[in-house]
């Protein structure tokens, strides 16, 4: 063969290799994935595909690169539909992002590119609010959101966006005063904001270096600064500006100097608010001394005493796991109104106010009575939980997945939590509330305080849902309400009107186990592995349940460690159950590295798959890596993929653990933990173990642990422990 033959054929061959490997980074891959299938796979975007790709070694339309990284998305005009996706926060590299002009529905993803400098997402059909993690992208430079429809208050949101020099928000339906935090662009030169519905004044505008403002049709008040009567192009009209001229020293509030009117010494206020504030403060400090040591508490490692970390108990004083028979679901739902006089206390009757109760009637107002027979779940009107979120506004997002973003709302007046949760939680503050707010009740004294219920309200995207009715949804409310475990997020009510379909949990003030794991801070202190190893049971017993004890069976679909919920005292409840259902002909994409090998498909996705993802969630407790981290080298990126083989290996076993551990775990106790994750996470479905098998591995090392340490032993002192400490 001629070496030119011989030569070509070697290159034809390297070049279909470097096709079928693809050379574009996994995570851009994925993100542009779920963009293609939430735009209603348009034809129009010539070489974009739902599964799969190489958007930098082929053409995609719109699409441009550097290297194997994704920087620029230009699919402006294009007639586009539906949505923008949910993984736009793994495009790390996009710095150019337009989609201007097309016809794209509903919120705009909580997540965007986080590096990008420009983005266009004008003339559209958004709704909602501007996201707030806006707030976090400080290379941004233009931000064009005009043209859209758009409401709700503008949060404050831009103290950190020294780079912003230009701002359009024109032709939206945006509401209230403009954040002070609009202060601290020192950058921005254009500011669009016609035709909206903003009200107060525009002082905090004052000193910024405009050359271009529009503030036209809108509900502004006072005077035009005297510092931007001289920019280039000032257009103010369509106003409610006052008429002659402004009072001498109107802008002083800008320094931050306030003066205070009226010589009162405060001799009216009543005793009722004394007591109040008094007991307030009380509550303050006895929260302050909880959080210090809950902070303190043997659930995390001690950086400064590492020899003296102690156990925790988990469910019973007995430092173990009570075995809970939990009966199959209850097939009986009573749906229950919630109205605005209700015993919830969300609006309570005016009447009620400064008026006392005896024990029985308070006690009556205060817990709901349950039915034996029954499970209350309680029907939320839209205003209400509207209200309790401020309008869903960005500032209280807590979270966003798949099927849409999750509010944090807040009654102040709600008094509907019952006294064993409260127990059963070991949460002081909310005990001590409950008699204080009592006894103001009784007493007749409205409180300075009150028993304050924080729940976390689901907003299912109606673009992601597939039910077509509100009765559907309602169907698949009781199938979740019907799951009732100590691991798994109850359900406490759920919001059907108008098109609006919203789910309310309880919320868990100690966030996600994904936050415990890869967001900490400088306040956080990392996991004990004593705490890491019940975590993980009390996640499997969850998916037992699940598995084995609910008729028929329910797959989740979505474990993985951001739907690990961990209450005041890290205990796991397991979120997002019942919501598989929700995407029968779609394909579930849980996110780069928890999806099991044979999910190609939905029909693919068994019960298997979700044991499959909790081994992903164990390997991320015992190496504190990622499931998927584009930030490592190629060979390490997929933390499975990495860790799988090396998980019989002891010397490279060793060298996974977290370091966060600082080497205080018994060697016994991490090699069968990484034993139960081998088994989880074998490639061939029916390999993998049941949940039930899992649940008896991981108890068999809680009890273990539990005796050893009524025996006085301290395996968490030492990391080279003899085996018998385990």
């Amino acid at each position: 063969m001629p070496p030119t033959v011989a030569f070509l054929g070697v290159f034809l061959f390297l070049r279909t290799l470097a096709t079928a490997r693809g050379s574009t980074d996994g995570p851009d891959v994925s993100a542009l994935n779920v963009m293609f299938s939430s735009l209603n796979s348009p034809s129009s975007l010539t070489g974009w595909t739902s599964s799969g790709g190489d958007p930098c070694g082929r053409h995609w339309r719109g699409i441009k690169c550097s290297g194997s990284s994704v920087t620029e998305i230009k699919l402006s005009g294009l007639g586009l539909t539906g949505t923008m996706g949910y993984q736009l926060s793994s495009l790390t590299s996009v710095k150019y992002l337009d989609m201007s002009q097309n016809n794209l529905q509903g919120d705009i993803p909580y997540q965007l590119p986080p590096n990008a400098v420009h983005i266009n997402l004008a003339r559209n059909s958004f709704t909602g609010s501007v996201p707030y993690s806006i707030s976090q992208m400080a290379d941004l430079k233009y931000l064009n959101l005009a043209n859209n429809r758009l409401s709700g208050q503008l949060t404050d949101m831009f103290g950190k966006l020294p780079s912003l020099s230009v701002l359009d928000l024109s032709d939206n339906q945006m509401t209230g005063n403009l954040p002070q935090t609009f202060g601290s662009l020192s950058s921005l030169k254009t500011l669009n904001l016609k035709n909206n519905q903003f009200t107060g004044s525009i002082d905090v505008l004052a000193a910024l270096p405009l050359e271009d403002l529009d503030v036209e049709n809108n509900h502004f008040s006072g005077w035009v600064p005297e510092e931007l009567q001289d920019i280039n192009n000032l257009q103010t009209e369509g106003n409610s500006w006052s008429s002659g001229p402004a009072p001498p020293g109107r802008h002083s509030s800008r320094s931050g100097k306030k003066t205070h009117g009226g010589s009162g010494t405060g001799s009216g206020v009543s005793g009722g608010a004394i007591a109040g504030i008094v007991i307030s403060v009380f509550i303050v400090g006895l929260i302050v001394l909880v959080l210090v040591k809950r902070r303190s508490s043997s659930h995390y490692i001690d950086e400064e005493n590492l020899g003296q970390v102690r156990p925790f108990t988990y469910l019973d004083a007995n430092n173990e796991f009570s075995d809970v028979t939990y009966g199959k679901p209850n097939s009986s739902v009573h749906m229950k109104n919630l109205s605005t006089s209700s015993s919830s206390g969300l609006k309570p009757p005016p009447s009620d106010r400064g008026r006392s109760f005896n024990n029985d009637e308070f006690a009556s107002k205060l817990l709901p009575k349950r039915n034996a027979d029954t499970i209350d779940v309680s029907a939320f009107s839209f205003m209400d939980l509207q209200m309790a979120t401020a309008s869903f506004s960005a500032s209280r997002i807590i979270g966003e997945g798949s099927s849409g973003r999750v509010y944090k709302a807040k009654y102040a007046d709600g008094k509907v939590r019952l006294m064993v949760y409260l127990l059963r939680e070991k949460n002081l503050y909310r005990i001590l509330n409950f008699w204080a707010s009592r006894f103001l009740a009784i007493h007749g004294v409205v409180p300075f305080f009150s028993f304050l219920q924080v729940l976390a309200v689901k907003r299912i995207d109606s673009s992601h849902l597939q039910v077509g009715n509100s009765e559907d949804f309602k169907n698949l409310v009781a199938g979740i309400c019907r799951l009732r475990h100590l691991n798994i997020a109850e359900l406490l009510g759920y919001c059907s009107e108008s098109g609006h379909h919203l789910l309310v949990y309880d919320f868990q003030k100690n966030g996600s186990l994904h936050e415990f794991l890869h967001l900490s801070d400088e306040y956080s202190k990392p996991l004990t592995w004593d705490t890491r190893v019940r975590i993980a049971l009390g996640t499997a017993r969850a998916i037992e349940y699940l598995h084995e004890t609910c008729c028929p069976p329910v797959i989740h679909k979505n474990v993985k460690s951001a739907n690990v919920l961990l209450c005041a005292e890290l205990n796991p409840h397991l979120s997002d159950c019942g919501l598989g259902v929700l995407y029968p002909d779609t394909k579930r994409n849980l996110g780069p590295g928890y999806n099991a090998p044979e999910c190609t498909s939905p029909s693919a996705y068994t019960l298997k798959s979700d044991v499959y993802s909790f081994g992903v969630v164990m390997l991320e407790l015992l190496t504190g890596r990622k499931p998927f981290d584009s930030s490592k080298s190629t060979s390490e990126q997929s933390l499975a993929s990495w860790a799988t083989p090396q998980l019989h290996d002891i010397d490279s076993l060793a060298k996974m653990v977290d370091p966060a551990l600082r080497g205080l775990y018994p060697p016994k106790s991490l090699s069968r933990f990484a034993d139960v994750i081998a088994l989880c996470v074998q490639s061939e479905p029916e390999f993998r173990p049941a949940m039930s098998e899992v649940v008896q591995a991981l108890h068999r090392c809680v009890q273990r642990t539990s005796m050893n340490k009524r025996h006085g032993d301290d395996r968490s002192a030492s990391r080279r422990s003899d085996d018998s400490d385990y």
